[in-house]
């Protein structure tokens, strides 16, 4: 059974683009590769046929499972956002209650998660300590450094 995944627009995108990427030009680029070191003869003292052959294997199992991705995904849309909670593709001001400081991220599907673009997974252990909560409430995320608690500043999409 295949888990249904929600996406940006944006995201599911970039999805699609990796897989295009795959399939059109990488897959034929390590096909090539793997013809062009089969043509230099013994291929049992060939380490470049098994390079090859390694990165094909890889590369066929990224596109299946993109593909399996792909098709389970779903766009979420967020002009219909419920801002009175955080949700999915929620923006989240957030104030950490032991120095004060302030930061927004934006709840996401875990393969948009990218904290350098303030883009947290939902399944992470800070995604899962906001979701649900409202302006005013206190989450308390259990964090590698110990118990974190952060203030809810702002909720929006």
């Amino acid at each position: 059974m295949s888990k249904i995944s929600y996406y940006s627009k944006e995201g599911l995108q970039k999805l699609k683009d990796e897989y295009h990427q795959l399939e059109s030009v990488e897959r034929p680029f390590i096909i090539q590769q793997i013809a062009d070191a089969r043509d230099k003869g013994d291929l049992s003292e060939n380490a470049e046929y098994h390079a090859a052959k390694e990165e094909q294997g890889l590369l066929e199992t990224r596109i299946a499972k993109l593909s399996i991705i792909i098709s389970n995904a779903r766009i979420m849309d967020d002009s219909n956002l419920d801002t009175s909670k955080v949700l999915v593709l929620s923006k989240v001001k957030i104030k950490n209650l032991a120095n004060n400081f302030e930061v927004e991220y934006q709840l996401v599907a875990p393969n948009e998660a990218d904290l350098k673009a303030k883009k947290l997974s939902i399944e992470s252990p800070y995604g899962k300590g906001l979701m649900g909560k409202k302006v005013g409430d206190t989450a308390e995320i259990q964090a590698p450094n110990g118990l974190m608690k952060f203030e809810i500043i702002e909720i929006t999409r």
